[in-house]
C-alpha cells in the first residue's frame, strides 16, 4: 500500500499510566502502563485523527504521585512500588506515529525537575542495593519510558520481567520501547508475548496492529488483529479517541 493509502500512523500506547501520555495520532502501533479502551480494555477515548499505538493496559498514576511515593519510601528506608490501575488499551502514547530512532541514535532525555532527578537516583540506588526489588525495577522502567530513555527502559523492564515474567503490562511497555528504539520486529514479538500471557490485553493487540500496518506495511495483518480486538471490545478506542471500528472501515476503503 502506498503511503497515501494509509491513514495517519498512530503511535503504540503504553500499558502504564503516565502523567505525560501523548495525545493519539494517526495509526502506527505502551511502556509501561497506560490508559485502556472503553469496555474494560486499556486505551484512550475516541478523538480526532488516526490513532497512535496504545500502551498496554497499564496502571495510571500521576508522575508527581510516583515521585512522592518513591521519595517517601526512600525516607523510611526502602522503595516500594506505586500502585497502578489497569484501564485503557489504545494509549500507545509511549510510541511515536513513525518509527523511533535506531539503536545507534542518541536518546532524548527530557529535562527533569530536581525532585524527579532525586526519584530516579533513589530508584537506581534501590535496584543497585537490591537487584531483586521488583517494584523498583518496574517503576524505574516507567520513569525511563516517560523520559524517552529507550535503551535504559528496555533494560529495566527486562530485569523486572526476570522477576515477574507473566506481567503482560510490562511486556507491552517493553514492546513500545523496542519500537521507539527502532526495533519493530522485537516490538511485535513483545506484543504477541503479552497477548499470550493475557488474551484480553487490548493495548497489546492495538499496538501490534499499529506496528504491522506502519512498520511492516501489512494492512491485512493489522486489520485481522484489530478485528480480534473488536471481538473482545466492540467499542475499543484508539489513543486519539477514534473508534477502532472506524479505523477498520477506513482501511477497508483504501485501494
Amino acid at each position: 500500500m502506498s503511503e497515501q493509502g494509509k491513514p495517519p500512523a498512530p503511535a503504540p500506547a503504553p500499558a502504564h499510566a503516565s502523567a505525560q501520555a501523548p495525545p493519539p495520532q494517526s495509526p502506527p502501533p505502551a511502556g509501561g502502563d497506560r490508559p485502556p479502551l472503553p469496555g474494560g480494555a486499556p486505551g484512550k477515548p475516541p478523538g480526532g485523527g488516526p490513532p497512535p499505538p496504545a500502551k498496554s493496559p497499564a496502571k495510571t498514576i500521576k508522575r508527581d504521585t510516583l515521585f512522592f511515593s518513591a521519595f517517601a519510601c526512600l525516607v523510611i528506608g526502602f522503595v516500594t512500588g506505586v500502585i497502578f490501575s489497569i484501564y485503557k488499551i489504545p494509549e500507545l502514547s509511549g510510541l511515536p506515529s513513525a518509527p523511533g530512532p535506531g539503536p545507534g541514535m542518541g536518546e532524548v532525555h527530557n529535562g527533569l525537575s530536581p525532585e524527579e532527578d532525586r526519584v530516579m537516583a533513589s530508584l537506581e540506588q534501590a535496584v543497585a542495593a537490591d537487584p531483586a526489588n521488583l517494584q523498583a525495577w518496574t517503576q524505574l522502567g516507567h520513569l525511563y519510558f516517560d523520559t524517552d530513555q529507550y535503551r535504559k527502559a528496555i533494560a529495566a523492564y527486562k530485569r523486572s520481567l526476570e522477576l515477574e515474567p507473566e506481567n503482560a503490562d510490562v511486556v507491552t511497555d517493553l514492546g513500545v520501547m523496542y519500537r521507539r528504539n527502532g526495533q519493530p520486529k522485537a516490538a511485535v514479538e513483545a506484543f504477541e508475548r503479552a497477548i499470550a500471557l493475557n488474551p484480553r490485553h487490548e493495548t497489546a493487540r492495538f499496538n501490534k496492529g499499529v506496528v504491522l500496518l506502519h512498520d511492516f506495511n501489512n494492512r491485512e495483518g493489522a486489520m485481522a488483529v484489530w478485528r480480534e480486538l473488536l471481538e473482545l471490545n466492540p467499542v475499543a478506542y484508539a489513543p486519539n479517541g477514534q473508534l477502532v471500528r472506524e479505523l477498520l472501515e477506513e482501511l477497508a476503503l483504501k485501494p
